[in-house]
């Protein structure tokens, strides 16, 4: 099978699961999974992609972006989103407004529960009250993102592009992982 999970769970832990989406789930949603992985063990962190050749490794260009933020997923192998992964997630992490779109038109269930990353970076608010009522009070599946929501993809660049990809994604990431 593909290995997808990142994280580990923690005995008597309220577990909240999160997927973290791009297109081809072999850069910004790996990023993305192994900055929260790292940064809350307690996560359940699954990433995928909207349009995936199965199975295939991250670029070395994404493994040497997260060496260089001090992470590795060298497990990674690449997925397709799963809709059996959706009734139990608490929050889909989209890397741009495309996927918002891809998932409200393809699984339109979970649409209350999908949001940029960048949109939850400006619009969540702090606990203490549960992720899932904090994420009702946004009205995501009503909200229409912007395009200034995208975490750029790397695909195509130069090592330095994957290198600030992973940087923002973390700086994003250090900004929302308190308010989960």
């Amino acid at each position: 099978g593909l290995t997808r999970r990142c994280s580990r769970r923690t005995p008597g832990a309220p577990l909240t699961t999160i997927i973290t989406l791009c297109t081809g789930n072999a850069a910004r949603s790996v990023m993305a999974g192994a900055v929260l992985t790292a940064a809350d063990p307690s996560l359940e962190v699954i990433t995928a992609g909207t349009h995936v050749i199965d199975g295939q490794p991250m670029s070395w260009r994404t493994r040497d972006a997260l060496a260089a933020l001090g992470l590795e997923a060298n497990h990674h192998r690449s997925a397709q989103l799963r809709p059996a992964d959706l009734p139990r997630t608490d929050l889909v992490l989209a890397m741009a407004v495309e996927h918002v779109r891809y998932l409200r038109r393809e699984h339109p269930g979970v649409a209350d529960r999908t949001a940029t990353l960048k949109h939850l970076v400006r619009s969540l608010p702090p606990g203490p009250e549960p992720l899932a009522a904090r994420l009702a009070r946004l009205d995501l599946a009503n909200y229409e993102p912007g395009e200034d929501e995208d975490v750029q993809d790397p695909a195509g660049g130069d090592d330095h592009v994957y290198a600030a990809c992973a940087a923002e994604i973390d700086r994003l990431l250090s900004e929302l992982v308190p308010r989960l």
